[in-house]
């Protein structure tokens, strides 16, 4: 009998140990391991910053119990307006402890300056991933005759034709001169001489060709602004998209007489 009370006091103190050893597993999960692993009641959700003016984050952060540091070095969208986020780290909807910092990049009020790029003889198709890689923006497309179909004969920005490494503001749209790919067709160079520059252009681009150098003349035999020669010379035989060059006359500078 005194054996069998033994072997009973034995057993419910093993189960009592159990059942504590299992509350305090229990509490040190609860109370300790778990709000410490999930931080619970310390951690915020990142909102996303894209967009807001630089003004507009200090209160809308410090509502959220974070704070915000720019970035020195900024960025460039010519729709986004200057001093506006463009990114941020920690991203949005990152879990972070109460006070995190968050880095924003802001966009820059001025559009830095890109050389250009050289497209002259490039294929269209290329020019345009090259002015997409450098931060441009590829314009208007203006075919004009020439044997190269889809060669770009000349780049221009803001109506102007402008040379590689010429300094333009990022985001800037350029304008392309591509060829044809009809300039096989034989064309007679029409007469030039005794027109102004305006008219002489009209009717060399009609003619399916394209102007090339302008060059002036002193001389006083010939009123100003008139063409007085040409290159080819009309009636010559050209093909579709070729330059023609014209030489201008000016008035000759008269000494002065003491």
């Amino acid at each position: 009998m005194r054996n069998t009370k033994d072997s009973l006091k034995k057993i419910a103190i093993h189960l009592g140990l159990v059942f504590l050893t299992i509350t305090l597993l229990s509490f040190i999960f609860l109370k300790i391991y778990l709000p410490s692993y999930t931080n619970h009641g310390q951690t915020v959700t990142v909102p996303n910053l894209e967009g807001f003016e630089v003004d507009e984050l200090q209160k809308f952060l410090s509502d959220r119990d974070l704070t915000f540091e720019v970035n020195i070095d900024s960025g460039y969208n010519a729709e986004a307006k200057p001093f506006s986020v463009l990114k941020q780290n920690p991203t949005p909807d990152s879990k972070v402890k109460r006070g995190r910092k968050i880095y924003v990049t802001l966009n820059a009020r001025n559009a830095p300056l890109i050389k250009m790029p050289n497209l002259v003889n490039s294929l269209l198709k290329n020019a345009q991933e090259i002015l997409g890689n450098v931060g441009l923006v590829r314009g208007e497309i203006i075919y004009v005759p020439d044997i190269g179909i889809n060669v770009v004969l000349e780049q221009k920005y803001r109506g102007r034709s402008i040379p590689e490494g010429f300094e333009i503001p990022k985001g800037s749209q350029v304008d392309l001169v591509v060829g044809d790919g009809l300039g096989n067709q034989i064309l007679e160079v029409p007469s030039l001489t005794g027109l102004d520059e305006i008219d002489a252009e009209f009717l060399i681009i009609g003619s399916g060709l394209r102007m090339g150098n302008i060059n002036y003349v002193e001389t006083d035999s010939v009123a100003s602004g008139i063409i007085i020669k040409q290159m080819p010379p009309a009636g010559a035989s050209v093909k579709t998209g070729e330059p023609i060059d014209i030489w201008i006359s000016e008035a000759k500078k008269r000494a002065n007489n003491f």
